[in-house]
């Protein structure tokens, strides 16, 4: 047996390695594994140098699929927004602030990844004009226009080639009978390979409960669990969804 050969089937078996309480996350072999981009966090789009317009994202989500990823072994590229969580160590962190930020500082860590996580709740618009200092109250305008701002995943999806690109759809009610609808929509609009669709209700919570909607047409309903757990979730099956496309054995 070469080594090239030795190699990928020590990758395949930790690819297929289940999440559960019985595979603890520093039950690491060797052997290869993915360079994986997580985007985190909210963004916030100044008025000027003090006000912003924001959103309230913990980043929570994000955080616990790149602590996942990095115990079990992969290399992670985290992008995140303004937000008070320390990230986990061993990750390649990127700190950013606007929408625009993340959006080429994203492009960049793309480069080379096999996979990315976009869990970020990047602002869809900004002001159109930014003013410097702290204007005082009775000088800043009543009325605010807004102009988009780039799409992050939307970017990713467009350039990922053979690449998996994964999602986050947020609705008001994930269980209405039209969310996987959206979701589906989102996946195929914004060339996703997997789409998680969890409600408004998950943003700035410890637990969430999340439908998984692929791209071949599969829908997988997953139980609340703690954020953590759900990281190790999706980093486990997304993996091992690529592991299975690559495997030739």
């Amino acid at each position: 047996m070469d080594l090239s050969q030795s190699r990928k089937e020590t990758q395949d078996k930790r690819l297929r390695a289940p999440s559960s309480d019985r595979y603890p996350l520093d039950a690491l072999g060797e052997g290869f594994m993915a360079t994986i981009l997580v985007t985190a966090g909210p963004t916030r789009e100044h008025l000027d140098g003090v006000r912003y317009l924001a959103n309230g994202s913990s980043g929570r989500m994000g955080f616990a699929i790149a602590a996942a990823a990095v115990a079990r072994g992969h290399s992670v590229r985290l992008v995140a927004g303004p937000t008070e969580l320390d990230p986990p160590a061993g990750a390649d962190v990127q700190r950013v602030v606007s929408a625009r930020d993340m959006h080429a500082a994203a492009l960049r860590a793309f480069e080379g990844a096999d996979v990315a996580f976009g869990v970020a709740a990047v602002a869809d618009f900004r002001p159109s004009t930014c003013v410097d200092g702290k204007p005082a109250k009775h000088e800043v305008a009543t009325t605010i226009e807004l102009v988009p701002n780039p799409d992050v995943i939307a970017s990713l999806g467009e350039i990922k080639g053979e690449r998996c690109v994964v999602g986050f759809a947020l609705e008001a009610d994930a269980a209405d009978a039209s969310a996987i609808e959206k979701a589906r929509a989102k996946l195929a609009r914004k060339h996703l390979d997997l789409c998680v669709l969890n409600s408004a209700s998950a943003m700035g919570a410890d637990s969430n409960q999340v439908t998984l909607v692929w791209a071949d047409g599969r829908t997988d309903p997953l139980p609340t669990m703690s954020k953590s757990q759900l990281g190790a979730e999706l980093v486990d099956r997304v993996t091992a969804s690529r592991g299975e496309v690559g495997d030739d054995s």
